[in-house]
């Protein structure tokens, strides 16, 4: 693949990174992971608000279905040992550098969350790390799983008439990774933690049980699903254990999933994961913030019937990345948490 890179602007600390429609525009956003500032993008890379200064800790922002610009982000996890304080916003463009912001819920240790919509319904699903913390690296807590139907209408909800959430998963240690996954038509969330990866499926009727299916018992990070050799089913990309150096590749054999590749070089702290086509071509992206700290692309090679990568990009440290279209043109924004830099690879075959 050939790759032009951009940087946009340094963020210190530069982590999440998220789509958003806004005054009839595609958009993008970055906030950092420490107390810094989140800003809007135009689709050409260009600042264009500065949505707050603080206070950060931001893993998550999800535009609300529907709105024009409207969207829910998490605020002050700050770290693993740091991140008590945490909550669910809802912020809401109300004019040039002016976005009002509100508590949905607080949560500590929310560190994932996503909408997913089936039959007319939105889900929130959030994801906590943990579920408390009296000491560094105090892991005895493990994290857990909620959900709560997201009213159409969220100007009702404030930090003194919260969500109310129900758990649909506890006892889920190290609770890291979450990757939203279409399929046969509907909105699922794959979720990594110390117990492996498990399939969040909404209900196809609103008040009946979500569906959890246990893909994987192997200690993960993060995970997608994604038919990198075209054969009709998807592969599951694994980035292992928590925080760790291993992508393995693992393909559905007699119902369940075996490993069928592993990278051959450690990357350690492997991050940022993309599953999901690249210029017209099913790819794995991935990031990894020490070591070589490469952004890498793992794609399927049909001549010699083996995966294979390439390093899009060296000693750049990502933390997230996401996949955007303009103007035809495949896009990848990186959050490059080490190196403080926000910047856009155009991808071309």
């Amino acid at each position: 693949m050939k790759v032009e890179k951009k940087v946009l602007e340094h963020l210190t600390k530069c982590y999440s990174v998220a789509p958003l429609n806004y005054k009839g525009k595609e958009h993008f956003l970055v906030a950092a992971e420490k107390e810094e500032r989140c800003l809007l993008f135009d689709m050409d890379g260009k600042v264009v608000d500065t949505v707050w200064k603080g206070p950060g800790g931001t893993m998550s922002m999800v535009q609300v279905p529907g709105t024009d610009g409207q969207f829910l982000a998490t605020h002050r996890f700050y770290s693993p040992n740091d991140s008590k304080e945490s909550s669910i916003v809802i912020v809401t463009p109300v004019g040039p550098d002016d976005w009002q912001i509100r508590t949905l819920v607080k949560l500590p240790h929310i560190h994932r969350f996503d909408i997913l919509k089936r039959n007319g319904i939105h889900y929130l699903l959030a994801c906590t790390l943990k579920s408390g913390h009296e000491y560094k690296e105090d892991w005895s807590s493990p994290g857990k799983v909620y959900t709560a139907v997201l009213p159409q209408d969220l100007s009702s909800l404030s930090e003194d008439n919260p969500l109310e959430f129900e758990i649909l998963k506890d006892n889920m240690l190290r609770n890291h990774g979450y990757y939203r996954v279409e399929e046969e038509g509907v909105e699922t969330g794959l979720v990594s933690f110390e117990g492996g990866i498990c399939q969040f499926i909404p209900p196809a009727v609103k008040g009946e049980p979500w569906e959890i299916r246990e893909l994987l018992h192997t200690p993960s990070s993060d995970a997608v699903l994604v038919d990198l050799d075209e054969d009709g089913e998807k592969e599951l990309a694994v980035l292992s254990p928590f925080h760790g150096d291993q992508i393995s590749i693992y393909k559905k054999q007699a119902g369940s999933f075996q490993k069928v590749y592993e990278y051959e070089k450690p990357a350690e702290f492997t991050h940022a994961i993309y599953g999901g086509n690249l210029c017209g071509k099913p790819c794995l992206v991935v990031g990894h913030r020490q070591g070589e700290r490469n952004l890498l692309l793992f794609t399927w090679n049909k001549e010699t019937s083996n995966y294979q990568w390439e390093v899009l990009d060296g000693d750049c440290g990502p933390a997230n990345v996401c996949h955007l279209m303009k103007d035809g043109d495949d896009l990848l924004i990186s959050a490059n948490r080490e190196t403080d830099e926000i910047s856009m690879y155009r991808i071309a075959p």
